[in-house]
């Protein structure tokens, strides 16, 4: 009788565990990789939402919401965020009829800003019905931006707590030199000049001054006041006016300005049909 081989003994694979783990470090890597895709953070949003989260809480009363827009987030990191002044407390509404003269205003316009003015960085016209304070743009804006500059926050600020006490119209007007601009924000300086005097207007109105007084107006460059051809004339056309004016029905440009008054028509009596003379016309206005 032939003899019976004994059973072969399993041989026992102790690197099982291997496989497991293997699996276990797969899933987990798919894990974080989701986890990462959905935590990707558009970082021009959030650092706008963060400006506006800042300005909220740093300027009382303050209820204007900054709009969120889209930005290419491979562009390089905008400027860090402004930071506006800690005021004191926002005063009620000026009433509609409290309009300060302009010698009031221009008392007080030179004594806050006696320093700028002596630094040429401000200047102060007067009229009849009106009052300018001329800012240079380079203590203002960034370079071919209309962004403010952190130095802009505090001027703003001073002349918003001089504007806010009386209701006095006010213009904001902005101006360039004559270097073209040509961007997807600024096809022209007449972009970049209208969008400096609303960055004004709406840091005023963030420090209290009642946008119903406000007008923001851009000239480009055509409103010069220095020769371009020179760096210290197109430094000087750079600039923001912020134009007080006496009254609703003022503008600082009718001291010289007077408008035609027409004189009224008189009718045209048909012709006969027999004769078929030509009636002339009656003369219109004066020369």
């Amino acid at each position: 009788m032939a003899r019976r081989r004994k059973k072969q003994e399993e041989h026992i694979n102790h690197e099982r565990w291997l496989v497991s783990y293997a699996d276990f470090i797969t899933l987990l890597f798919a894990f974080f990789v989701v986890m990462y895709s959905i935590s990707s953070v558009n970082t021009s949003k959030y650092r706008v939402l963060s400006d506006t989260l800042e300005s909220v809480f740093s300027s009382p009363g303050s209820t204007n919401p900054i709009q969120l827009e889209e930005h290419d987030t491979t562009a390089p990191p905008a400027i860090a965020p402004i930071n506006l002044i800690e005021l004191a407390p926002t005063p009620p509404p000026v009433s509609e009829k409290t309009i300060r003269t302009i010698d009031d205003l221009s008392q007080q316009f030179n004594s806050t800003f006696a320093e700028k003015i002596e630094s040429k960085d401000i200047s102060i016209k007067q009229g009849n019905n009106w009052l300018e304070l001329e800012i240079k743009s380079s203590a203002l804006f960034y370079s071919g931006e209309s962004r403010l500059e952190r130095t802009a926050i505090p001027i703003l600020a001073k002349a918003a707590e001089i504007l806010k006490t009386s209701s006095n119209p006010i213009q904001v007007e902005g101006f360039t030199d004559n270097q073209p601009i040509s961007t997807p924000r600024f096809p022209s300086n007449w972009e970049l000049s209208a969008a400096r005097a609303a960055s004004v207007v709406h840091l005023l109105n963030r420090y209290g001054v009642s946008p119903t007084r406000m007008s923001a107006i851009g000239y480009g460059e055509f409103k010069p006041v220095a020769d371009n051809t020179t760096d210290e004339g197109r430094q000087k056309n750079r600039r923001i006016i912020l134009v007080v004016l006496g009254g609703d029905d003022s503008r600082h440009s009718r001291d010289t300005f007077k408008p035609t008054t027409l004189s009224p028509i008189s009718p045209i009596v048909p012709a006969s049909p027999q004769t078929r003379s030509v009636q002339q016309p009656a003369a219109i206005g004066s020369q």
